[in-house]
């Protein structure tokens, strides 16, 4: 029986509308299943179900822009619900403040908050993810996930190809560590070490 008095749809799961605690802008909707409701409750953070992967998804894991929830309410029909969150960064995955940063008619009225890298860094992880869940044969991705020695061997090499590019044309060298963190973000995957580890990591070291 079900902790809370609330409809879940036939797949267990309610829509959360995430609202910005002190301007009341709305910031984004994504979905939550009790599981992800209750650890939203014990962490403070929100915390999110996703339909796509399948996995429970704290806001900001990968890029740091968290929410700190500061109240969470239900509609009359008990079948959605309103997070107040305290929003640290951008909430939209894209940069913007809100994911409400496009009107219908496809005119942007939004201003982007940080900038675009992390997103395609988070992007990219996320489809070495997905590679890594379906595994399609036809996908050089598949073929390091399920060869270590040859993504070990590639690694290297192409850490080799960034130091010979530094006597070359600086775009060589954009090129050369472009491949070199692909590589590298496909380990990460293929060990399962989150985004948000790394970019943690590198948090803690630049205030040493």
């Amino acid at each position: 029986m079900s902790k809370f008095n609330l409809k879940w749809d036939e797949k267990g799961l309610i829509p959360a509308i995430v609202q910005e605690y002190n301007t009341k802008e709305v910031l984004m909707t994504a979905y939550m299943n009790e599981a992800s409701l209750m650890k939203t409750i014990e962490t403070g953070r929100t915390c999110f179900w996703s339909r796509s992967r399948q996995k429970f998804w704290f806001k900001g894991e990968s890029s740091g822009n968290i929410q700190n929830v500061k109240e969470i309410r239900y509609d009359c029909d008990a079948d959605s619900l309103l997070i107040l969150v305290e929003q640290i960064g951008a909430a939209c995955h894209e940069g913007y403040s809100t994911c409400y940063f496009r009107k219908i008619d496809e005119r942007i009225i939004g201003q982007k908050t940080f900038e675009a890298g992390l997103y395609v860094l988070d992007e990219l992880y996320k489809l070495i993810e997905k590679r890594k869940k379906e595994l399609p044969s036809e996908s050089y991705t598949t073929k390091l996930l399920t060869d270590k020695s040859l993504l070990l061997k590639k690694i290297g090499e192409e850490a080799s190809e960034v130091i010979i590019s530094y006597s070359e044309d600086k775009s060589r060298t954009v090129e050369e560590a472009a491949d070199l963190l692909y590589h590298l973000f496909v380990l990460l995957v293929e060990r399962d070490v989150e985004l948000g580890l790394l970019l943690k990591e590198l948090k803690e070291r630049r205030s040493e």
